[in-house]
């Protein structure tokens, strides 16, 4: 595997650009022309469709298996409180990711560092050609408006790669300018709030450059105006909170100029105006719904996403696949196959019983192995559900890799919670900030303020003063972003990561237990499959409700008590078990539930089993074989 600076010498302008002529595009809508064969940077640039071709390019990598398409979604991501990457001892490079133990020479770790890498190259290349072309100044006004155009994207674009670069591996080594042009390749760590600044300062330039939506034509998955403006007010949130340096979490001092930054950015998405361009799905199945069946409705609300298609490794999605129902072996219900993704078992119950956003965040059902029959699961089997098989158009059967769903990177209902994040911070919780959070959580509950006030109440929160309404949005953006791969990030940048995950394992612990306020969660459940058409989705029924007790009389003794009639039982929290909660802990910990006298070895299989605080594995380590081809380059504290 080349290392960044193996690719930057290889990818010379024309095959940066011209060797897209063997990707496909992973813009479905904007992107469907196949990138063209280019043989110099002097001639795609001559032309607006030759820069069109290159941007194809700089579009490419963000798709894909080292992508969005799964492991910079699925993988770095996770563990989280919310949910638990592929469970098992960290043997193999994803679950070294989810349980905190990855190694410097990590298969997934490197390809996709090096294609984000990519990504910024590509970038880079049409960031300093575009401005240089006689067209930019000279050509007719469409000429000028379409390569503006681009040179926004282009900025936009290695902003999202610089980023995610920054969240995943801390100080990067960063080039603005493209490797090929004869740059130094002797490249140290760069500070890694400098170059967060510089990526605010990129997008304040390409938020002119760029159109709405509106005036940009059919195509949904294209950067416009909206998305650097929504980018540039995460990135300046992100700048203005913790990060890990030398296994420290720190926070810079001028913190409160990027929280300015970001209410602002948020408050101009925010006006009459801007709300015609992006705003809420009044309805949060909707916007699941029709992200997955590629309906129109989502494009309101999705202000920022990377288009997947092709059904391939290089610019496809494993959406639904890798995450949300997984298969399940009909002959016996505790049997699956494919997928990887696991809820918390805390999570379920982390939403109010009234609260929409459960069920299509979270399933508690899988898939036949052929067919669309729903079949019940366990509580620690339960995935996340906002992409799916069987909301495909069609619902897609078998073991199917790509169902090549798009990723969204930044919904509208972020813009809302970061707003109100931000004016509680700058102002106290103003009733400018508890609307913006509202508004986001009132849809959860039916567009019912009252009703979704009345459960923040039974929760526990209060939006009355500047620290309780800081709780009740650090717990409203766990309900809204389950499985978006934003949770960790939120956590990281809080400084609450240690605390929640540590949070979370307590809480498994009471689970386990029957302790408050879990003593009502059922041991069991007991769920039938309908019979109906044999093309339509066979939807699971549960017996009972998850939140009462399961009564003695359906408890499963010797001889077993007979089922109800045409039901299959299911270890509900009965699946909580000592060897579950021992595996949360580092492998070899020797550990005793309370009151059990059996101890349990941990194999460090279970939720951030191997995360230890100070030890920097907030951070993914930045490759081996580019530490060896960079002297002036150092690596992540703790590896």
């Amino acid at each position: 595997m080349k290392s960044f600076h193996a690719i930057g010498r290889a990818v010379l302008a024309a095959a940066a650009l011209a060797g897209t002529a063997g990707l496909v595009s992973s813009c479905k809508d904007y992107l469907e022309v196949e990138p063209v064969a280019l043989n110099t940077t002097e001639y795609t640039f001559s032309t607006v469709s030759g820069a069109t071709a290159a941007i194809i390019g700089a579009y490419d990598p963000l798709s894909g298996d080292y992508g969005y398409g799964q492991r910079v979604s699925l993988y770095f991501p996770l563990d989280s409180d919310e949910l638990i990457g592929s469970a098992g001892a960290p043997a193999d490079p994803r679950r070294q990711i989810a349980r905190y133990a990855v190694q410097t020479n990590n298969d997934d770790v490197v390809r996709s560092w090096n294609q984000l890498y990519q990504g910024v190259e590509r970038a880079n290349i049409c960031i300093d050609q575009i401005p240089k072309m006689a067209l930019y100044t000279s050509g007719t006004a469409t000429d000028i408006a379409a390569l503006r155009r681009l040179h926004g994207e282009a900025l936009t674009l290695r902003a999202q790669y610089l980023f995610e670069l920054v969240r995943n591996w801390g100080n990067v080594p960063v080039q603005f300018t493209p490797a090929v042009s004869g740059q130094n390749f002797n490249l140290p760590n760069s500070d890694s709030n400098t170059t967060l600044e510089r990526l605010v300062a990129d997008l304040l330039q390409a938020q002119d450059l760029l159109p709405w939506r509106s005036q940009a034509g059919p195509a949904n998955e294209r950067i416009t105006k909206g998305a650097a403006k929504a980018l540039r007010a995460r990135i300046a949130l992100y700048r203005g909170g913790y990060s890990s340096q030398n296994g420290q979490m720190v926070r810079a001092n001028d913190y409160l100029n990027y929280y300015r930054i970001a209410r602002q950015e948020c408050a101009d998405l925010m006006t009459v105006d801007a709300r015609r361009e992006h705003n809420l799905n009044p309805s949060f199945l909707e916007t699941f719904k029709s992200m997955n069946e590629l309906r129109p409705e989502a494009a309101n609300e999705l202000i920022f996403q990377v288009g997947m298609a092709t059904a391939t490794g290089a610019s496809g999605s494993k959406l639904g696949y890798y995450n949300g129902p997984r298969l399940q072996n009909q002959s016996s219900i505790y049997g699956s196959s494919q997928g990887g993704v696991t809820i918390v078992p805390t999570y379920f119950y982390a939403f109010d019983s009234t609260d929409t956003r459960r069920d299509v965040t979270i399933t508690t059902y899988g898939m036949a192995t052929s067919g669309t029959v729903q079949i019940g699961v366990a509580l620690t089997s339960a995935a996340d559900g906002k992409w799916r098989r069987d909301w495909h158009n069609p619902p897609v059967t078998g073991t199917v890799n790509y169902l090549d769903y798009n990723w969204p990177i930044i919904r509208y209902a972020d813009v809302l919670l970061m707003f109100a994040e931000t004016e509680n911070e700058l102002n106290g919780p103003t009733q400018l900030a508890q609307d913006a959070l509202m508004e986001v959580r009132s849809r959860g509950f039916g567009g019912n303020r009252a009703l979704a006030t009345a459960a923040l109440t039974r929760a526990g929160f209060s939006l009355g003063s500047k620290a309780s309404f800081f709780e009740a949005l650090v717990n409203e953006r766990y309900l809204e972003f389950g499985g978006e791969g934003i949770r960790k990030y939120d956590l990281l940048r809080w400084n609450l990561f240690e605390t929640k995950i540590n949070e979370a394992k307590a809480n498994i612990e009471k689970m386990a237990l029957g302790q408050a306020p879990y003593d009502k969660v059922p041991l069991y459940q007991f769920y039938r499959t309908p019979t109906g058409p044999s093309l339509a989705v066979q939807p699971v029924q549960w017996l009972r409700s998850f939140y009462k007790p399961t009564p003695t009389a359906l408890l499963p003794t010797t001889p077993a008590t007979p089922l109800p009639a045409g039901y299959n039982l299911v270890n509900w929290r009965q699946s909580i078990n000592a060897a579950y909660v021992a595996n949360t802990k580092p492998a070899g910990t020797v550990y005793t539930l309370p009151g059990a006298t059996t101890p349990q070895t941990s194999v460090g299989s279970g939720l951030a089993a191997q995360y230890v605080p100070g030890r920097g594995k907030e951070l993914l380590p930045i490759p081996q074989a580019t530490i060896n081809a960079d002297p002036a380059l150092k690596q992540n504290f703790g590896y």
